[in-house]
């Protein structure tokens, strides 16, 4: 097993498109590390640069010691496993887990003794003659696995593997991989657009925007301490909530005014760089999962607002909300509030605001405040 290392790595197509910009990455040595992003975002550029897919514009790739700037893909001791099977049709399960170690001219022999334990890991012994046409989508996905499972290769990188899965599934695949990468302990970059999917797998999460590494930290830290407004709008489901508001200081608190909601916020609750602002303005950031209905008086600050329209999705309603100003972002402003919630449309609902959940963005520079 290897660490996999990353330094100034850039990425500049023959247009001038800068699709990675001076990314600098270190998996440790056993490590699954996620890294993730919308489209375009240039993860899937790393990870090809990574397998040698790619040629580097500038910078080094290192696998363990090795400097593999130069290599052809198979002498870098990776395997991969794609977004689609990349199966050979014509080949059975048994033959398409062993094909890359006949590549290799390993004995036959061995080949056999590694593809019945490879295939004993995944639940495949008793598919190792069927085709991949006779297999489920989550067979074919496991079959792939094996084959590269079944080199023990320094590294694992995997590009969006789940994505043609159906839901349930994925979330099958999901745990599935990361019970075999633990148990492995195979250094792994593995790549996805879906944040909850990185979220639950990655051991750390690299998160990507327009070919730069804008946060790498562990899934709670991205989700409680988002580096800028960026990370903060694209982790966590619904995506947070995020308003203009000016602050004015009134008798020890400070208070954060947008349309008609005026939120009394004691500065003690704060950090030191969002009492600087006062008499300017921030971008509050309030995750929909942090709303709820307001009973009696807490004393915590609420907001009012009409409701636009209820998702219930099982154990909780999304509530859309009508507020009286202009909410920053591509979605609605909206409150995960328990099920039992019945909220009409156009009935004005009072939800209860924690200080202490309250994200605070610099409005020019998109930083966090903190």
């Amino acid at each position: 097993m290897s660490s996999v290392t990353l330094d100034g790595v850039t990425k500049v197509f023959d247009d001038g498109t800068v699709a990675v910009d001076h990314v600098d990455l270190e998996i440790a040595d056993g490590e699954l590390l996620v890294l993730v992003g919308p489209s375009g975002s240039g993860k899937t550029t790393v990870l090809r640069l990574t397998a040698g897919l790619e040629e580097l514009t500038e910078g080094e790739i290192r696998i363990g010691p090795r400097v593999v700037n130069g290599l052809h893909p198979m002498d870098r001791d990776i395997a991969m496993v794609f977004q689609s099977y990349a199966l050979y049709p014509h080949m059975t399960v048994r033959e398409n887990i062993g094909f890359g170690l006949r590549l290799r001219r390993t004995p036959k022999s061995e080949i056999r003794e590694r593809v019945e334990a490879t295939a004993a890991k995944l639940g495949l012994t008793d598919l190792l003659k069927r085709k991949p046409a006779q297999l489920s989508g989550g067979q074919r996905q496991r079959v792939a696995m094996g084959r590269a499972i079944v080199r023990d290769p320094a590294a694992f990188l995997m590009d969006e593997p789940l994505s043609n899965l159906d839901a349930k599934l994925r979330v099958q695949m999901r745990a599935e991989i990361q019970r075999l990468q633990a148990d492995l302990g195979t250094t792994t970059m593995y790549v996805t657009h879906d944040q909850v999917e990185a979220m639950t797998m990655g051991d750390r999460v690299a998160v990507m925007h327009e070919g730069r590494l804008v946060q790498l930290d562990t899934p709670q830290t991205l989700y409680a301490r988002p580096a800028d407004l960026f990370v903060a709008g694209f982790i966590g489901s619904p995506a947070m909530n995020f308003v203009r508001a000016r602050l004015e200081g009134s008798n020890g608190t400070l208070v954060a005014s947008f349309g008609s909601t005026k939120l009394e916020l004691p500065t003690r609750l704060l950090p030191a760089a969002v009492a600087q602002r006062t008499g300017g303005d921030v971008i509050v950031g309030l995750r929909p999962e942090h709303l709820e209905i307001a009973s009696g008086s807490d004393g915590r600050p609420v907001l009012r607002a009409p409701v636009a329209l209820s998702e219930p999705v099982g154990s909780q309603v999304i509530v859309h909300l009508d507020l009286d100003c202009a909410s920053i972002g591509d979605s609605d402003f909206c409150a995960c509030l328990d099920s039992r919630s019945v909220c009409d449309r156009g009935e004005l609902v009072t939800l209860a605001v924690d200080p202490a959940t309250l994200h605070f963005f610099d409005p020019d520079t998109e930083i966090a405040l903190s």
